[in-house]
């Protein structure tokens, strides 16, 4: 859509602006770092994971927001759901009690179980292939 339907351009973020003394990145900013989609950003935004702060129609994310991004998509790499993590974040900021850290751990480890299950299946697959082609290269 274009700049000007919203009345200028000055109310977009651009591209080497400061916007005050800390550290602030706009939303292409993060989406290019991370490899995400602009759409993905402002869907953690609505589920409260991430809390940009506006300027216009610029949405200024924090180094704290960034933070929580590199370890919303480690959670989501890890296969967490978006509540667990959310205790995840709570946990690392310190916001969660000691049940809901009980929890985030409990779950840690029944996806390291997992995780470890797959590699075991793909370290298999991968032994079997290999066999396989020794005997194709052989015949």
């Amino acid at each position: 859509m274009d700049a000007n339907a919203f009345g200028g351009q000055e109310a977009l973020a651009q591209p080497g602006r400061i916007y005050a003394s800390e550290d602030v990145y706009t939303i292409g900013d993060l989406a290019r770092d991370f490899g995400v989609t602009l759409r993905a950003l402002r869907f953690y935004e609505d589920k409260g994971l991430l809390s940009p702060r506006r300027e216009g129609l610029a949405r200024l994310y924090s180094a704290t927001d960034r933070e929580r991004l590199e370890l919303i998509l480690k959670g989501k790499r890890l296969g967490f759901t978006l509540s667990e993590i959310r205790g995840l974040v709570a946990a690392r900021e310190g916001t969660a009690g000691t049940r809901g850290l009980a929890l985030t751990r409990e779950r840690c480890l029944s996806q390291l179980t997992q995780l470890e299950r797959q590699r075991a299946e793909i370290d298999a697959a991968i032994a079997e292939l290999r066999d396989a082609a020794t005997r194709l290269t052989a015949a």
